[in-house]
């Protein structure tokens, strides 16, 4: 068998985050195909992990700046390492290189974590986002790492796109690769609650992820006020794990905007609500909240920064809108509007099938990673700025990572 080692960032919390289940689902596809897999992490194991040794996954403690990880990556000898985040990969990746020069290394991106931060920054300071806030130091952190691997997955089209044409990146060492949905059986979405049956708008997000405190500050003094206008006896139910005491402090019943925490089952808050409200200000990848809508039958009303990537060339689950008085109108059509209700869900419907379905895009990764396996060398002799920046930037990297450790001892 195979050896796959996944070095997370963090531990999988499917039900926490998009970020946590991407990660499922890739732990998953790698077991389809009978790999054995270590997933090894320095963060400390939360209440929300994902139970990983249930399906077989072999879980390891390691430590940062400790040369305890090159004794234990040499041993397990992996066939590939893949990183979770280039984070993970600016900490352990000399180690994999200099202790498994042989294994082939994957970068999963999650998101661009530079286009996320340079939007931030843009709207911090109240200006259109352009180049000059998206080639700022986390780019430069996270385009190396890129190179530094030898296949970085990336989740978005428009973020393929930002990285062959803006950045410049041979598409030899990159690889669409998104969502990853089963097949979805009519019956099960035919049986969702109807138009009637539901009630109330509904926004969820983990709040550890700051676009996502970000949006419901917006929605609490921006667009509810707009939508309760209009709708004065609806209520706004915000879901989110990790719940901060300033998250709370935002709840008001008598405005009817609700504070409710953690989702205990995403699937039975999404199919209560009538619409769910996705006004993103910032950000990057594909939204999780938006696929977890479409599964349930939830019509969205958002912004293009959460829209990004997720539809191609077909109409949305509801509407991308700009302004938060056409926000506000548009949930309150999707809110009494029937027709345009079950259209809007119809054609979520269609996305997943056409854009998210694993039969389609597993396989095609798969044999793109038997692939290179075969052809490593050659494959590498073809990034030379990878190795470049292997032999140069990591230096940094690795002296301190050594001096941290002898520091410590």
């Amino acid at each position: 068998m195979k050896q796959l080692l996944i070095i997370g960032f963090v531990w999988p919390e499917p039900k926490s985050s998009a970020a946590g289940s991407r990660m499922m689902q890739l732990i998953f596809s790698f077991l389809q195909q009978n790999y054995q897999i270590t997933f090894a992490t320095a963060t400390a194991k939360t209440d929300n992990a994902f139970d990983l040794e249930s399906i077989g996954v072999t879980v390891k403690a390691i430590e940062l700046n400790s040369s305890s990880f090159d004794t234990f990556v040499k041993e397990l000898h992996p066939d590939i390492v893949l990183f979770d985040r280039f984070l993970a990969e600016e900490q352990f990746g000399w180690r994999v290189a200099e202790q498994c020069p042989n294994a082939l290394r994957i970068l999963d991106t999650e998101d661009l974590h530079c286009l996320r931060r340079g939007r931030q920054q843009a709207l911090k300071e109240g200006k259109e986002f352009d180049n000059s806030y998206l080639f700022n130091d986390t780019a430069k952190r996270e385009i190396a790492s890129i190179y530094r691997c030898d296949l970085s997955l990336i989740i978005s089209e428009v973020e393929m796109d930002l990285l062959t044409n803006t950045f410049k990146i041979e598409p030899s060492i990159l690889h669409y690769l998104p969502f990853l949905l089963d097949e979805i059986p009519s019956k099960s979405l035919h049986d969702l609650p109807s138009f009637e049956a539901r009630q109330h708008f509904v926004t969820i997000g983990n709040f550890l992820h700051e676009p996502n405190y970000n949006m419901v500050l917006y929605l609490k003094t921006t667009i509810w006020p707009l939508i309760r206008k209009q709708l004065p006896k609806a209520e706004l139910h915000v879901y989110g794990a990790y719940p901060s005491q300033k998250v709370f402090q935002l709840q008001n019943e008598k405005e009817g905007f609700l504070i409710m925490g953690v989702a205990a089952e995403v699937d039975e808050v999404m199919q209560s609500a009538k619409v769910c409200l996705v006004p993103l200000q910032f950000g990057a990848g594909l939204k999780g909240k938006l696929i977890d809508a479409m599964l349930n039958g939830t019509p969205c009303v958002m912004s293009a920064i959460a829209a990004e990537g997720m539809f191609g060339q077909l109409p949305p689950n509801g509407f991308i809108v700009a302004t938060p008085q056409e926000f506000a109108d548009q949930a309150v059509c999707l809110y009494n509007d029937k027709v345009f209700w079950e259209q809007s869900q119809e054609q979520g419907f269609e996305c997943l099938k056409k854009r998210f379905m694993k039969s389609k895009f597993e396989m095609p990764f798969m044999n793109r990673v038997e692939e290179l396996l075969k052809i490593l060398p050659l494959h590498r002799q073809q990034n030379f700025i990878g190795s470049l920046l292997l032999h140069h930037s990591m230096q940094s990297t690795k002296f301190m990572s050594k001096w941290i450790e002898a520091k410590n001892a």
